[in-house]
């Protein structure tokens, strides 16, 4: 598909604003940062307890603690520049345009503030990043399971990586229950998206 079947420069005259979404905002921010906490935690907890923890403790101990925190904590730095990195590169290969890449108090954030996207391309920018680590890290539990230490680290960072997803499965759901025209535009300045949709 050409790019430009991805998105406009100019909204059409005949498009109105239906609906936006500001994670600056204080109170949608909080209720988002809530909401990945309680994912984080529905992901972390079953994964702690199916670890088999009897060779992580012993004489080892605080070797394994600490191991585990230093990977667990590199791991989530690098995990969220990829995250945003992804929603690049799939608005990059759709649009071409320029991306504007950020950090606010409630999100990490990547948006293509000077275009408006297409309903297909946002859907497909904005599940691009939790589907594909969602499989890495499902095939690494896999792999590092027999590993306590390695396997809890990263059970940690899949399930903060999941609930860091909030915001972008939020949207997701609006676009599959309340936001159905295949009309819709969406201007994506990062922390902030807004619909658009024709008059008629």
């Amino acid at each position: 598909m050409a790019k430009e079947n991805n998105f406009t420069k100019e909204l059409p005259q005949d498009y109105k604003e239906i609906y936006s979404i500001d994670a600056k905002n204080a109170k949608i921010g909080i209720i988002m940062n809530v909401v990945a906490f309680v994912i984080f935690l529905l992901i972390f907890i079953p994964l702690f307890i199916l670890c088999d923890l009897s060779s992580f403790y012993g004489e080892r101990f605080y070797e394994n603690v600490m191991s585990c925190l230093a990977f667990a904590f590199l791991g989530l730095i690098i995990c969220f520049i990829l995250h945003e990195l992804v929603h690049g590169f799939v608005y990059k290969i759709t649009t071409g345009q320029k991306l504007t890449f950020g950090l606010s108090w409630s999100c990490a954030f990547c948006g293509v503030p000077n275009v408006y996207v297409t309903r297909k391309t946002a859907i497909f920018a904005l599940l691009a990043p939790f589907v594909f680590f969602s499989i890495i890290f499902i095939i690494a539990l896999i792999l590092f399971y027999p590993n306590p230490a390695v396997f809890l680290s990263i059970a940690f960072v899949f399930a903060l990586h999941t609930g860091g997803c909030a915001g972008d499965l939020y949207v997701f759901l609006l676009f599959l229950f309340k936001l159905k025209d295949k009309r819709i535009l969406m201007n994506d300045t990062g922390p902030k998206q807004t619909f658009y949709i024709p008059n008629k």
